[in-house]
């Protein structure tokens, strides 16, 4: 699948977190939602991604934002994972890479001269509707949550 575009409808899906609760974008049906596919938990990148999503936390919550990881993991990698980093948004686990799929986030990559199917770091912003807002396909995960969060108050604030 294509990456998803701008104004177009986010597709629903249900997943499960690391608490094994189910979890369905039409849940946050009427609330912001910050959408980030990750690769792997534990892993350099991806820690640094969470942790700043981790640390900005407050500022989400404070927009009404719900923040939701996605990997191929399962659901007792991303119950380590949040619990050593102490992450307090769901992370979803996507085992059969459907919703990676969906959203366009499930693509070949090359490492170390060879190739494989994986995660990519690709993320949404879905508006309150339904509909993608916003993509971010250049994400450097040190940096990432800011610049998610300042999409989101521009957005806001042309709303």
């Amino acid at each position: 699948m294509a990456i998803l575009t701008q104004g177009s409808n986010a597709p629903d899906f249900s997943l499960t977190d690391q608490h094994g609760h189910t979890v369905r974008l039409s849940d946050y049906h009427g609330r912001w939602v910050v959408l980030y596919f990750y690769p792997k938990d534990m892993t350099p990148g991806c820690t640094q991604e969470a942790c700043s999503f981790r640390d900005m936390h407050a500022d989400f919550a404070q927009e009404g934002v719900v923040v939701l990881g996605v990997s191929a993991d399962d659901v007792q990698s991303h119950r380590k994972f949040a619990d050593k980093y102490e992450l307090p948004f769901p992370l979803l686990a996507d085992t059969e890479h459907t919703v990676s799929e969906a959203y366009g986030a499930w693509r070949k990559k090359h490492m170390y001269g060879k190739e494989f199917w994986g995660v990519d770091r690709i993320t949404y912003l879905i508006t309150p509707e339904g509909t993608v807002h916003h993509v971010f396909t250049k994400v450097k995960p040190v940096s990432h949550a800011d610049e998610v969060l300042t999409a989101i108050r521009e957005a806001k604030q042309h709303g």
